[in-house]
């Protein structure tokens, strides 16, 4: 039954009876604790991302492998992110595979990728919150493409680590959009250094917050966190 399936995927297409694939679903669970069969069914799958099946074939794989793929299914799917039609995808899968490496390949992509793909991988570093990546993120909240830096800046928010902070509160881009992203990261690390009790690293990124250059909620933000971090109320 599970080969059977496997030669479904072959033809699969957007219209076909998604029946021909219950058997790889079933797999999924039924191996669930059978580490053997498990490895055997994510090889398989994997191997189907490196063959010329759809684009539909290929989405269903990597759902597959989000939620059984190991390092193992690392190269497979990484070999996906410069492709328009797969990378959305294969990074779905990589930001949720807990090995380390997948992050790793992600981070190998950014000086490969451009446009909406670069923005993808950044946005999906984000998501895991890969303090890995900090460093690379941080040199591209610089880029010429006003698109990538803002997603340089929403990701190093979404790290909230102090290497985060530090880049964010260092930045001074020209763009008004990416300043906005900027000023939003500077916001979430500052929580988190608050809520982690760094009170000193958070009210130094609340401080040039209160400027009267920044937006109103921007202000009452920032004089909400440095009363919090003085222990009074508003």
């Amino acid at each position: 039954m599970l080969s059977s399936a496997f030669e479904a995927l072959k033809t699969y297409d957007w219209g076909t009876d998604r029946a021909v694939l219950a058997p790889i679903d079933e797999a999924v669970i039924s191996t669930r604790d059978d580490e053997g069969a498990r490895r055997e069914l994510e090889a398989s799958l994997a191997a189907v991302l490196g063959t010329n099946v759809s684009r539909d074939a290929k989405d269903y794989v990597c759902r597959k492998l989000m939620v059984i793929g190991t390092a193992a299914s690392v190269d497979a799917l990484a070999r996906l992110l410069p492709e328009k039609d797969h990378s959305h995808m294969a990074r779905f899968a990589l930001a949720r595979i807990p090995a380390p490496e997948a992050a790793a390949a992600m981070r190998n992509a950014l000086g490969t990728l451009n446009g909406e793909l670069k923005v993808g991988v950044i946005s999906s570093l984000g998501a895991r919150g890969d303090e890995a990546s900090v460093a690379a993120i941080s040199e591209l909240l610089t880029s010429d493409d006003p698109q990538v830096a803002r997603a340089a800046a929403l990701a190093l928010g979404d790290i909230r680590n102090a290497a985060a902070a530090q880049a964010l509160a260092a930045a001074k881009p020209a763009d008004p959009e990416v300043m906005r992203a900027v000023v939003d990261g500077r916001l979430a690390c500052a929580e988190k250094l608050l809520s982690s009790g760094d009170k000193s690293a958070a009210m130094a990124l609340y401080k040039p917050m209160l400027g009267p250059n920044q937006p109103k909620q921007v202000r009452l933000a920032a004089t909400r966190g440095m009363l919090a971090c003085t222990g009074q109320k508003e």
